[in-house]
């Protein structure tokens, strides 16, 4: 008996031989060149490199804050793709609540106030922050207020979340834990996500894939599959399977 083949899935973004350079005086410093993957719904995807590799430029190209120099971003099906992106710092307005914070995107569309609260406290329940809608950022941890910009990029449902080293700022210990919180909330709403890191096991513990960019100009050097089951326990990075694929990684970024 033949075995049933998985549907194929229609991936929901495609990069085509994206370049970008940037002027300066010596005839400009490029960044990427000739970068080509793709991305398919509820797919999480990382993107690891040396530092200068290209991966923040690739992911601000991807949210249409750069142009590229060369090569194109398609969302296929979706003529105004919604786009959520964290930062490595958590731009939290100062003067805002916990609450206000995760409004905003919603706010600035106009819509009605019960409806903007209602989803504010539902996102707040989901990053684990009941209780703290009142806050000040002052009166936050780094992990809580990191908490606070990946609700205000979850509001408005977007089709596709970028988060640009979202913990690079935080102490070891609440990095990983940190993890297991954004695995927890990625299985909980599913959302397209491309993530970009320098840990190589953030980049396994959380992704479906792993690329690798080389040092600059940054190119595709390695699409790795990351076959590990979900939802993922922190006790699987110390497993050999995990130790397997992180000295594949380690191996292509030198």
């Amino acid at each position: 008996m033949m075995e049933k083949s998985m549907p194929v899935q229609t991936p929901i973004l495609t990069v085509r031989d994206l370049s970008a350079t940037f002027p300066d005086n010596n005839g400009g410093l490029q960044a990427l060149e000739r970068v080509s993957f793709e991305v398919c719904p509820r797919e999480f995807v990382a993107v690891i490199g040396p530092s200068g590799s290209g991966k923040s430029t690739l992911l601000r190209i991807v949210a249409g804050l750069l142009p590229p120099t060369r090569g194109e971003v398609n969302f296929l099906h979706l003529q105004q793709p919604k786009i959520g992106m964290v930062f490595q710092q958590s731009n939290l307005m100062p003067w805002r609540t916990v609450i206000q914070n995760i409004q905003l995107p919603l706010e600035l569309e106009g819509l009605d106030q019960n409806l903007l609260e209602a989803k504010a406290r539902e996102l707040i329940e989901l990053v684990g922050l009941q209780g703290f809608e009142r806050n000040w950022p002052r009166e936050l941890s780094g992990g809580m207020a990191q908490r606070v910009a990946i609700a205000r990029a979850l509001i408005h449902d977007p089709d596709l979340l970028l988060l640009d080293e979202p913990f690079g700022s935080l102490d070891a210990l609440t990095r990983e834990r940190m993890w297991t919180e954004l695995s927890r909330i990625w299985q909980a709403r599913q959302k397209t996500v491309i993530l970009v890191t320098h840990s190589i096991s953030e980049s396994l513990f959380l992704a479906d894939r792993v690329l690798v960019l080389t040092a600059r100009p940054g190119r595709l050097k390695l699409d790795l599959k990351v076959d590990l089951p979900r939802p993922r326990a922190d006790e699987m990075r110390y497993t050999a399977h995990f130790g397997k694929l992180a000295r594949k990684l380690k191996e292509a970024i030198e």
